[in-house]
């Protein structure tokens, strides 16, 4: 069978590129996928998907087989913005392809996975590969700002009850066992404002968040000379507001990014919030970030993103290690994504999750994205045969 999914992935390769080429040609920033979803409808439809449904959310998710074990691979459809076009080599809208790499925005992260996966799904049903499956491919939105929003609304409003997940975040073509959680937390520091001329009066809040400030660099520097895997905490914005400039700084917001590890919870780092407020008349709390999809539905993300990891032991790995020796001929070396995905939600409502995928990650998000065609191709291959060790 291994060899008659080469032969298939060799027969379908020049469409699967062209149909990559196509994804990283549309813009599909956060909340704006329509168009995107609109052109994956009708490529799976091409591809004589079983079903194909679009959610309230906007989430795309085509569907093979009906069998009592149900695997879903999800990728993101949505990227990041760009801002640093003069600095493309290729227009970041472009899909050129040039030494056997595909460049373009959302190239690597991660629309050449997705394409991978929308042709392992018709290669499945083509070849029976799904008989006593039912195999999602899921396009989810917003996942940019809005970290496993679009998937866990994708599983839970459609009532898909997945068995497994995979999240096709770029890997290179290693497996993930796992990622990095993350945090954003705001903090508000209370004062009182005055006269530019009279500043004894007041009681300026952005010198009073400089000794929170200061306590977090210190605490990130502490993180960052741990060895191994290592939480971090980092100072990303800052906001004050006064009447006008002649004016003290009435209030002072702090936002913080805050890396989490494995063994860390809501209540333990909270603590370390309490610490680094201190004695400075101040509070803190997650942040909720607020949107809005495509289809006019409001998302809010409550911004605590806890770590997650699947065991080696897990039949779901056991899977996936036995389908990298067969694609690759040489067992994988699994490693954990050091960034926040999709996972969080798969993990958070119970089911096993695992990361493989296109692309390279050190290309997310950086000007002259690429992600190399040989990805692609072997990505599929994966994604294809999987199904066939569960």
């Amino acid at each position: 069978m291994n060899q008659k999914i080469r032969e298939t992935i060799d027969s379908l390769e020049r469409q699967l590129i062209s149909f990559a080429q196509d994804l990283v040609r549309i813009e599909s920033r956060t909340g704006q996928e329509g168009n995107l979803v609109q052109r994956v409808k009708q490529e799976m439809e091409k591809l004589n998907y079983d079903d194909i449904i679009i959610d309230k959310v906007g989430n795309i998710i085509g569907i093979i087989g009906n069998g009592p074990v149900k695997l879903l691979f999800d990728s993101h459809i949505d990227h990041v913005d760009v801002n640093d076009a003069d600095e493309w080599l290729h227009g970041p809208y472009s899909g050129d392809i040039e030494d056997g790499k595909l460049y373009g925005r959302g190239s690597s992260d991660m629309k050449g996975s997705f394409a991978s996966a929308v042709y392992a799904g018709h290669i499945m049903k083509k070849l029976g590969l799904a008989e006593g499956k039912t195999i999602f491919i899921c396009g989810s939105v917003m996942e940019e700002d809005y970290d496993g929003e679009g998937l866990y609304h994708a599983i839970v409003d459609n009532n898909l009850k997945p068995d497994y997940v995979v999240i096709c975040e770029p890997t290179h073509l290693n497996i993930s066992m796992g990622h990095s959680g993350r945090a954003i937390y705001k903090v508000n520091v209370k004062g009182t404002s005055s006269h530019g001329a009279a500043p004894e009066k007041g009681d300026n809040t952005v010198y009073k968040a400089i000794k929170i400030i200061e306590r977090i660099e210190e605490l990130g520097k502490k993180y960052m000379a741990m060895p191994s895997e290592r939480p971090s905490i980092a100072l990303t914005k800052i906001e004050s507001t006064s009447a006008s400039m002649n004016a003290v700084p009435g209030s002072c917001t702090i936002y913080i990014d805050r890396r989490i590890c494995l063994h860390e919870t809501e209540e333990s780092i909270g603590k370390e919030m309490d610490l680094l407020i201190g004695d400075i008349d101040a509070d803190w709390e997650i942040y909720d970030a607020i949107g809005k999809s495509y289809t006019g539905e409001d998302i809010m993300l409550h911004s605590y993103l806890p770590a997650w990891e699947i065991k080696k032991e897990h039949p779901l790995a056991q899977s996936c290690f036995q389908t990298y020796q067969e694609v690759f001929g040489q067992y994988p070396k699994p490693y954990k994504w050091n960034f926040s995905t999709n996972g969080v939600a798969s993990a958070k409502l119970g089911i096993p999750t695992i990361g493989f995928g296109a692309g390279i990650e050190k290309m997310a998000h950086m000007a002259n994205e690429y992600c190399p065609i040989s990805d692609l191709i072997l990505a599929c291959h994966f994604f294809s045969l999987l199904p066939l060790k569960l």
